[in-house]
């Protein structure tokens, strides 16, 4: 007979898989350890902590944003990974509901109304997972305690007679070979990560003889291609939306076109950028002036070398 449980298959293939990626793009992405830039980690902390009901604690966190940064990407691969692979299910949703509720206190704490923001909704979404795990469908941990059940000359399934000695003599071991399991994968994947992480962080260029700290960053467009008064869509290193502005001559300004109310995409309209989704507006200067939302649009901070605007 089939366990009704398998209808969460669905919802365990979709966190899982959001969560992994949410912690793979992080370790991928070349802004988010770097100090300087407003599209890491540490700005995105110190913009939540403005309006955060648990604002101190963030700007301490902040203050080791390197740490922090790479405790929630790969946080994030761990709870998604659990759950996709049946490993310690219900321990792994524990872990997204905590990460998921800590969004919400900071990233989604001003989205009006509070069921715009996603981070709430995942929250919830995880409590199928915590209450009834993945009941043996589709997962490592059963697939181990078959294994030492076997190893013991016992029935793949437990029966009535067993008694309690026995069933924790299989939980036991089977316990330990999933943290064995686990901890090897950590120790690999933190190893790994954290390596690619750092790695991919700006450095000075060589061509910065002065050692300004500011490297040569993807080239965005060449500046006689953008005319004055007009805007250039492109795609930010971390794979957002964003926008070219030359509101003068001598004047280039880049922005995420990304709405901070609820993560829409917004457009550039001649006079500024509006959101489609909730009717935000924002100026050409990054600054509300309509909500819903309340945060400005997160500049990205450019350059012209020889001709080429790029990121700095």
């Amino acid at each position: 007979m089939r366990s009704p449980l398998r209808a969460l298959l669905p919802l365990r293939t979709f966190l899982g898989g959001t969560f992994v990626y949410a912690g793979v793009s992080k370790l991928f992405d070349p802004h988010y350890l770097d100090d300087s830039s407003p599209l890491g980690v540490r700005a995105q902390m110190a913009q939540a902590a403005e309006t955060s009901p648990i604002g101190p604690l963030v700007s301490l966190v902040a203050d080791h944003s390197a740490v922090a940064g790479l405790a929630i990407a790969f946080g994030e691969v761990a709870v998604g990974l659990g759950v996709l692979l049946g490993l310690f299910t219900r321990l792994a949703a524990l872990g997204g509901v905590l990460l998921s509720v800590s969004f919400f206190l900071t990233v989604s704490w001003t989205t009006r109304p509070y069921y715009y923001g996603a981070d709430l909704v995942f929250a919830f979404a995880w409590t199928p997972l915590l209450t009834m795990g993945d009941a043996g469908v589709l997962s490592l941990t059963a697939w181990l305690r078959a294994r030492v059940r076997h190893r013991l000359g016992l029935p793949v399934r437990g029966t009535p007679d067993e008694g309690a000695a026995v069933h924790d003599q299989v939980e036991r071991r089977t316990v330990l070979r999933g943290g064995v399991i686990a901890a090897a994968t950590t120790a690999v994947g933190v190893t790994a990560g954290s390596a690619l992480a750092l790695a991919r962080r700006p450095t000075v260029a060589s061509g910065d003889p002065a050692g300004s700290g500011v490297a040569s960053g993807p080239v965005i467009a060449a500046a006689a291609d953008v005319a004055v008064g007009s805007s250039k869509s492109f795609t930010a290193p971390n794979g957002a939306p964003a926008c070219l502005l030359r509101p003068a001559p001598d004047r280039f300004v880049a922005f995420n076109a990304t709405c901070t109310h609820q993560g829409c995409p917004v457009s550039y309209v001649g006079s500024g950028f509006r959101c489609p989704c909730h009717g935000s507006t924002f100026d050409e200067n990054g600054q509300v002036t309509k909500g819903p939302a309340r945060a400005p649009l997160i500049e990205i901070p450019v350059r012209v070398v020889d001709g080429q605007v790029t990121i700095a």
